[in-house]
């Protein structure tokens, strides 16, 4: 049975009827009466419990379950009336401050967060941390720290190691001395009064016998660490041989610790020992084929090209470590059609999370006041393809990068060429590990896909923003096409103007002139007239909400009587489609359906 992910509890027929109503928000979400019995089986197995009851009852009843804030689920707590939303535990990692925010904003609410960073609008430390791969490891010097930044005053960071570059917020000044500071990011086991806080970037290469169990997997992978001064808490990832991908007591161990593990053919890790000169043993070659396991695992996995600890041989456990580079991020990032209020708040904030921002420079321009202090990377038009390899680049080596789209990413945008170019990598480093030149070696062993994380931020596309200013367009079925034939021959593009003509699409047609491209556009009203008559009502939309915007309702017969160019939206109504009020209008069938009577309705 899978484990629920929201639980909203309720006492009484108004608590219920409100649950109801969270539905809307949750869909997947259990709605169950409430009973303290309940929670010894779901609370260690779910991630948010919305209680709509008194306070002091969920308090009491939570009490005993409750151990630290890094494990403990998300509590919020509403009134029966649905005025008020008490995030109530576990606001920053467990997530219910925001949980709060987004039920409050649903139902019409007031959120009652009571975290002082919150309330003050202050780093919170605990968050930071985890957004940045960084475990903490405690919690009563996390208080005294956090603390500190509540009070307004500036923390001392060290930071060692691949983390280095780690971008920081303005609560922190950076030292070059453990001695005088109150934070240290390090994988090294120190004797300090400061916060340490791991991070997550220590790769384990493993070799064990057939039959190994868990337990001895664990003591020898801490023995090695603790003999070397590194703590358990900065591993990221187990490496290793894919015959162990039925190993029972190494899945077993790397599921207890929460670890990922990576697995390489014989031939991944014999091509990467040549190239290294990494000698390894008769006894693993006779049972693996591979020279050696730990250590050129423990490389591959990490894109390094040393090792931090080579290998130790502790009873049937063989280990090697390795540093990786940070996580790097990757945002796809639409910006809508131009002004800062149609900027959403996601794109908005992973614009200001970003230290690196890439994008064609028109639409750089557009955003000017939110690129304060960021490295930024631009260029001009048919550059994207450069724009993309190079913010994948900077991803790759750890740093947050912001990908810029004009509209929405996903829709003639760069989203699309991103993905392509990290497949594209991908399949290099599938082709080339079997290389065995030393020179290249990073380029060669190092998947540049495999740590960036990658998410594309939606905007208000130019299609959206055109029927916005021309009415309601695009009320019923449509059909998107670009005129551009620089990456699609035209045949193509004639071929899908006339399934869409023909099939009564309202027809919205991208990149319809340029000053190289004057006759596509004709030709695709020729196509389109063959099957619709000439009054069939046209909206041409240039800068939608932009300073220059510009909003022309003609019909195909008149439509070259108006400028069209590279910023032009066209959108060609259906057989439906009319004109009302200076508005452009395809009916989706409600006129008809609920027999609304209004003379005015006609074109």
């Amino acid at each position: 049975m899978k484990a629920p992910g929201t639980i909203i509890f309720y006492l009484t027929d108004n608590g219920f009827n409100l649950a109801r109503r969270l539905t809307g928000l949750f869909p997947e979400a259990e709605v169950k009466r409430f009973k303290t019995t309940e929670l010894s089986t779901t609370w260690p197995v779910t991630k948010r419990f919305i209680f709509i009851m008194a306070t002091g009852i969920v308090v009491r009843a939570i009490a005993p379950f409750i151990k630290n804030k890094t494990i403990d689920p998300a509590v919020v707590v509403l009134d029966e009336g649905g005025r008020f939303v008490i995030s109530l535990l576990s606001g920053h990692i467990g997530g219910a401050n925001d949980l709060a925010r987004e039920i409050a904003t649903h139902i019409g609410a007031e959120a009652v967060i009571t975290t002082a960073s919150d309330v003050q609008g202050r780093l919170s430390l605990d968050l930071w941390a985890a957004e940045n791969d960084l475990f903490v490891e405690d919690g009563g010097k996390l208080r005294k720290v956090s603390a500190r930044i509540v009070n307004g005053k500036r923390i001392r960071i060290k930071i060692e190691g691949a983390f280095a570059a780690l971008k920081l917020p303005e609560e922190f000044i950076k030292v070059d001395s453990a001695d005088e500071a109150d934070v240290i990011i390090t994988h090294r086991l120190l004797n300090t009064n400061a916060l340490l806080l791991r991070p997550k970037s220590l790769i384990l290469g493993i070799g064990c016998n057939r039959g190994t169990t868990a337990e001895e997997i664990e003591e020898a992978v801490r023995a090695v660490l603790q003999d070397k001064g590194l703590s358990f808490h900065a591993v990221r990832g187990i490496a290793t041989i894919d015959l162990k991908r039925d190993e029972k007591g190494l899945l077993e161990f790397a599921s207890n610790k929460g670890l990922k593990i990576e697995f390489f053919s014989k031939d991944e890790l014999n091509s990467l020992s040549s190239a290294l000169g990494i000698s390894g043993s008769d006894a693993v070659r006779s049972s693996t084929g591979a020279v050696a396991v730990a250590e050129p695992a423990a490389i591959l996995a990490a894109g390094a090209n040393r090792l931090l600890v080579s290998k130790h041989k502790i009873g049937n456990v063989t280990v090697a470590v390795t540093e990786s580079k940070p996580r790097g991020r990757l945002y796809i990032v639409g910006i809508g059609p131009g002004s800062i209020d149609h900027l959403t708040p996601a794109a908005k904030a992973a614009i200001e999370d970003a230290e690196v921002i890439v994008g064609y420079r028109t639409y750089l321009d557009l955003i000017r006041g939110l690129l304060a202090g960021k490295e930024v990377i631009s260029s001009q038009m048919r550059q994207e393809i450069d724009r993309c390899k190079k913010a994948v680049e900077l991803a790759a080596s750890g740093k947050k990068v912001a990908v810029i789209s004009g509209g929405d990413p996903g829709i003639y945008a760069m989203a699309g060429l991103v993905f392509e170019i990290l497949k594209a990598q991908n399949k290099e480093y599938k082709t080339q590990s079997t290389d065995r030149k030393r020179e290249g070696l990073n380029s060669v062993f190092c998947t540049l896909g495999s740590d960036i994380d990658v998410e594309v931020i939606p905007g208000i596309a130019a299609l959206n923003a055109a029927a916005a200013k021309l009415g309601a367009p695009l009320m019923h079925d449509f059909a998107s096409i670009s005129l551009s034939d620089l990456l699609t021959p035209w045949d193509i593009i004639e071929k899908r103007l006339e399934a869409a003509a023909s099939a009564d699409f309202v027809i919205i047609l991208y990149n319809p002139k340029s000053k190289g491209r004057k006759e596509q556009i004709q030709k695709a009203r020729d196509i389109i007239l063959r099957f619709r008559p000439s009054c069939t009502p046209v909206g041409i939309v240039r800068a939608a909400m932009r300073e220059d915007e510009r909003i022309i309702i003609t019909d195909l017969k008149n439509m070259f009587n108006q400028d069209i160019d590279m910023q032009s939206i066209v959108i060609i109504g259906n057989s439906q489609t009319f004109i009302w009020n200076k508005r452009m209008i395809t009916p989706r069938g409600y006129e008809e359906k609920f027999k609304i009577k209004n003379s005015t309705l006609k074109s």
